[in-house]
């Protein structure tokens, strides 16, 4: 029988070595927990109990669901909103000089502010509604998928692109054949800090004046002091973050098919 390759060998040590971590985090976790008090590093049991009670009768307004439901909702549309507007923008500056220097410095001017120092204008403008948590997660998600849009699109290959003009290609033929896939992977790459950036923006922006939301349950927890409801929390977010990650790769695997890596 033919010897196991170095790369199978390793795809099948991966589960292996990937359950002794889960497994060892747990047991410091018992320790720990049986170390200190439990009011500052909750049991495992503790909880496991949080997690049933936010999932049946529900904590702060609202059940596991109702609050993970309106913070993907949230993030989403933050994110959205913010691909949207970056994509287009940042398009435009790379292929244009006359954009870049409209743009340019108005986000040379934005980008060093931090996204939380939105918040209290956000409240003005907006109120304590959805409005302010989606536009302060916007402006978090804006950045990156701007700038990495930008730098895909100045880095296509200007060969490339000499010859897709020598054979005739017109600007919508250069954008869609040419600039675009060329562009993608940077995009792609912006695409995904810009998620995970939202739902950092999130549960910074529900912590304040949410009435639903998982961030909603991080405040209340920490105000009653009740740490085990404070790691199902923090658990959810971590768990919807990583499968909307996990769903844009699906999108761009589709999209850039060539980018596969072939055992």
């Amino acid at each position: 029988m033919a010897a196991a390759s170095p790369l199978h060998r390793s795809l099948l040590g991966a589960p292996v070595i990937g359950g002794a971590a889960v497994v060892g985090f747990l047991i410091a976790w018992w320790v720990s927990a049986k170390s200190f008090d439990p009011m500052r590093i909750p049991q495992p049991g503790d909880v496991w109990d949080a997690a049933v009670q936010l999932a049946t009768t529900g904590y702060a307004g609202g059940t596991l669901a109702q609050h993970t439901l309106q913070s993907i909702m949230l993030a989403f549309m933050g994110f959205a909103v913010a691909a949207g507007t970056a994509l287009p923008i940042g398009l435009a500056m790379g292929m244009s000089r006359s954009a870049e220097a409209v743009f340019g410095p108005i986000v040379a001017f934005i980008r060093p502010i931090p996204p939380l120092a939105w918040i209290p204008l956000a409240i003005i403008w907006f109120g304590l509604g959805d409005g302010a948590k989606i536009f302060v997660i916007w402006f978090t998600a804006f950045v990156p998928t701007l700038i990495n849009t930008f730098t895909g699109v100045r880095t296509v290959d200007p060969t490339i692109i000499a010859a897709a003009r020598v054979h005739g290609a017109g600007p919508r033929r250069m954008l869609l054949d040419v600039i675009l896939p060329g562009a993608a992977p940077l995009i792609f790459s912006g695409l995904r800090v810009s998620l995970q950036a939202s739902w950092m923006a999130l549960v910074a922006a529900e912590l304040i004046g949410a009435f639903f939301g998982l961030g909603r349950v991080l405040m209340t927890a920490a105000q009653d002091i009740f740490p085990g409801m404070i790691v199902v929390a923090m658990a959810a977010v971590a768990v919807c973050g990583a499968t909307m990650t996990w769903l844009l790769g699906v999108v761009e695997r589709r999209c850039l098919p060539w980018l596969k890596v072939t055992p």
